[in-house]
């Protein structure tokens, strides 16, 4: 008798069992680790706060209601480099997990 795996989640098929919105917000702490570094920060990265910030807040954003799932999928490059740049092994594994079940 073959023996049975859990299936993985896959986002094709249904978004049940990935905790996409959850472990958005993990990672956007992480980042904020970094961005919020006076060292570490920069004029991209300050403007990406004040973006991180307007979440859940269509007020701000002239009626869109952003989300931190949508900031990571716009942006994934610049925050694969940073979690890079300050070898942030953590994050990018969370990354690349947001990446292939929610990207």
């Amino acid at each position: 008798m073959e023996a049975t795996t859990a299936a993985k989640p896959d986002r094709y098929v249904s978004f049940i069992g990935i905790n996409g919105d959850e472990n958005s917000r993990v990672l956007m702490a992480m980042l904020r680790r970094h961005i919020d570094d006076p060292e570490r920060t920069n004029p991209f990265w300050e403007k990406f706060k004040e973006k991180l910030d307007s979440v859940g807040a269509p007020d701000k954003t002239s009626g869109r209601c952003l989300d931190e799932l949508f900031l990571i999928h716009s942006y994934i490059n610049n925050i694969r480099e940073l979690f890079e740049t300050y070898d942030d092994q953590d994050a990018l594994e969370l990354l690349e997990k947001i990446e292939e079940e929610s990207c």
